[in-house]
């Protein structure tokens, strides 16, 4: 049997790998993370998708017990600024538009609607508008329709969530590593702190040892690559090829700051901003105790020098002591995420740029997969396979979603705006945008493989982007009395007054709560 891996790499990836494995086996399956003390975590503030509650539902962790050690914050949506021309906004939230009459009440917003589709077809965008957070002071969410079941203790992955949960999170992803660090060694897991000065193969070319500076040879089984971009054991050891995503999405870089805020003073905002700039996009995080902030662009329109001056513009006065930490992004996968005896997790193995707050998702998709797909002492080759496939999948779902993002887009008014309608598409994409101008997306015309998004984020991007959205309803439209869908857009405005009135604010939650 598999009995010992092996983890290279801390951080994010190698914690909630290390963690998730812990969790999963227990004390059947012997786990090693070794990390170098001089090697910094990439995390700049996270925000994440609304997946990860399973993650912590998985390791039997409780809001209370992770939430105020890594100065976290809640996630409703995304709010993007500026995407389809100066001074518009709009929300994509974690929540699934109602059905009238089997169709979406986004469907109906195209031949009913007469304010922002998001504001009219869905409650979070007012609650985000207004500063709330999901929950009431007691702990109760705020509508237990939309869920299931995400405050109670128990194991859960992300292939049990039937229904959209409405929140995700934001942290601080180094706080975060440290704390798994702390909970992960209190039940077993072996920390090694040390730099690796040699990787054994045996004659096949598998990986034997790691040869550390201080503690010698480490031996294992199977091998956890998390050592980010660089992919040391899968990419640098082992030769698999990277496959880049650039012509499909050529941003590469990255900026970011810690900027102070008084948050009891301003509030926290229960969203993640993305204000989309001359060359690319600013994301705005908010945790507890500050705001995370950074410009994600190609150095193709613009240098990291001018990179920096705009984040700083952008952000003001409270930016003049933030040191800058400058980030070159290796935006693709690798052939294969499993190679020989090594899974390469994190962004050892792939990586999107940021857009959709995915980073997290996709360590969690892969330690999910590797979970499902665990090797025994025959290292069966379909089971590799079954993997690779999986993670590829999810990838390239990733990509083709993000990618709409900017063809779907209607600006066009720099050089780098006006090269997003003319570079090219993945050929599983271009396939559907003819179809989605004509009506909008349904579970038979999206992207057919576990990605993590579902139609209704494709209706969402469409519809506030504007520049592929469908100019009018479906037909069937005409023919289905509409009353019931006036009905439900009506109550969708009534019950976001409701909440509004009836919720804390994020801030007086999470002051509570810390």
């Amino acid at each position: 049997m598999v009995r010992n891996v092996v983890i290279l790499g801390g951080g994010t990836a190698g914690w909630m790998t290390a963690t998730y494995l812990q969790a999963a086996f227990g004390d059947r399956v012997s786990i090693t993370l070794v990390e170098s003390r001089r090697v910094a975590t990439i995390g700049v503030g996270e925000a994440t998708f609304s997946t990860i509650r399973h993650f912590f539902d998985y390791l039997g962790l409780a809001e209370e017990e992770w939430m105020p050690s890594c100065n976290a914050s809640y996630k409703l949506a995304i709010r993007f600024e500026n995407w389809r021309e100066p001074g518009h906004v709009f929300y994509h939230p974690f929540e699934r538009p109602r059905l009238v009459d089997g169709f979406p009440l986004t469907e109906w917003w195209l031949k009913l609607g007469r304010d922002p589709f998001d504001r009219e077809c869905l409650v979070l965008p007012a609650l985000c508008e207004n500063l709330r957070a999901p929950k009431h002071f007691d702990g109760d969410l705020f509508e237990r329709s939309l869920h299931d079941g995400g405050d109670t203790k128990r194991r859960s992955t992300m292939a049990q969530q039937e229904t959209q949960f409405p929140y995700a999170y934001h942290f601080d992803a180094a706080l975060l590593a440290e704390f798994l660090a702390e909970f992960g060694t209190q039940r077993g897991i072996r920390r090694v702190l040390d730099d690796v000065r040699e990787v054994t193969q045996d004659e096949r070319g598998w990986i034997s040892h790691l040869v550390t500076a201080e503690h010698g040879e480490i031996a294992g089984d199977l091998f956890v690559d998390c050592t980010g971009f660089r992919g040391m054991l899968i990419n640098d050891l082992l030769g698999e090829p990277f496959e880049s995503y650039r012509d499909f999405l050529p941003n590469n870089r990255a900026v970011a700051l810690r900027v102070p805020a008084d948050m009891e003073r301003d509030g926290i905002k229960p969203y993640t901003t993305a204000t989309a700039q001359d060359s690319g996009w600013i994301w705005t995080i908010p945790l507890f105790h500050r705001i995370g902030t950074g410009y994600v662009y190609a150095d193709d329109y613009c240098s990291p020098e001018e990179a920096e001056r705009t984040l700083r513009e952008f952000v003001g006065p409270a930016a003049e002591d933030a040191e800058a930490n400058h980030i070159r992004m290796r935006i693709g996968r690798n052939r294969n995420s499993w190679v020989r005896n090594c899974v390469a997790i994190g962004l050892a193995s792939g990586f999107v740029e940021p857009l959709e707050s995915t980073g997290i998702f996709f360590i969690q998709h892969g330690v999910e997969q590797l979970v499902r797909h665990f090797p025994d002492e025959n290292w069966d080759p379909t089971r590799i396979t079954a993997y690779n496939t999986a993670v590829a999948r999810c990838l390239d779902g990733v990509r083709d979603f993000l990618t709409l993002h900017y063809r779907g887009t209607a600006r066009a008014d720099t050089p780098y705006w006006k090269a997003t309608k003319e570079r090219v598409l993945p050929d599983t994409l271009a396939e559907r945008l003819d179809l989605w101008s004509a009506q909008l997306p349904d579970p038979g015309t999206v992207y057919p493989y576990y990605h993590g998004f579902e139609p209704y984020s494709y209706h969402l991007m469409l519809l506030g982007l504007g520049g592929q959205a469908p100019r009018r309803h479906r037909p069937a439209l005409d023919l289905v009395p509409d009353g019931a869908a006036r009905q439900e857009l009506h109550r969708v405005r009534a019950q976001s007054e409701e909440l509004v009135n009836a919720l804390p604010s994020q801030y007086d939650y999470l002051a509570r709560l810390h």
